[in-house]
C-alpha cells in the first residue's frame, strides 16, 4: 500500500510538472532616455517601481500584473518608429478616469486609426485606446473586466 501511494504521489508530480506550460515572465524594452522612459511609466501608466538586481543605473523594472514585470533598459540609439500592431497592453476599471489623467499629462491617444481621444469599442463592448511611450512603442488601455 505504501510503494502504491509512493507511485501515484511521483505520477502526480511527474504529470503536474509536465502539465504546467511557461508562464509569462517580463517584457523588455529598449530606450533612449531612462529617466524620461521611467518617468512616464511611473507618473503617466501608474507603474509601480520594483526593484532590479543589476543596479547599475541602465535598468528600471516594474510590476505590471501579479507575476508579471515590465523591463527598461537603456542604450537605444533611436527612437521608434514602432508598429501598432506590436503593443502592451493595460487593463483600467475607468477609462473615463484613466483618459482624463492622459489629458492631465497632456498624453496624445486615439483609436486604432490613430483617431485622437477618440476611442473605440470592440465587439465584445470592450473600449480601447491606444497611445505611444516617448521612445514610441504602442501601448493599448482598455476597459476590460477579463
Amino acid at each position: 500500500m505504501r510503494r502504491l501511494f509512493s507511485m501515484t504521489t511521483v505520477l502526480l508530480l511527474v504529470i503536474t510538472t509536465h502539465a504546467q506550460g511557461p508562464r509569462f515572465s517580463h517584457q523588455t524594452i529598449f530606450v533612449t532616455d531612462l529617466n524620461r522612459s521611467a518617468d512616464f511609466y511611473e507618473k503617466v501608466m501608474q507603474l509601480k517601481k520594483i526593484s532590479e538586481p543589476f543596479h547599475d543605473g541602465r535598468h528600471v523594472w516594474f510590476q505590471i500584473s501579479e507575476h508579471g514585470q515590465l523591463h527598461v533598459v537603456s542604450g537605444a540609439k533611436e527612437d521608434g518608429p514602432h508598429d501598432i500592431n506590436i503593443h502592451l497592453a493595460f487593463s483600467v476599471p475607468s477609462m473615463d478616469a484613466f483618459t482624463k489623467h492622459l489629458d492631465e499629462y497632456k498624453v496624445k491617444y486615439g483609436n486604432w486609426a490613430q483617431n485622437t481621444k477618440t476611442p473605440q469599442v470592440r465587439p465584445d463592448k470592450v473600449k480601447q485606446i491606444y497611445l505611444q511611450d516617448p521612445d514610441g512603442y504602442w501601448i493599448e488601455v482598455n476597459d476590460d473586466t477579463f
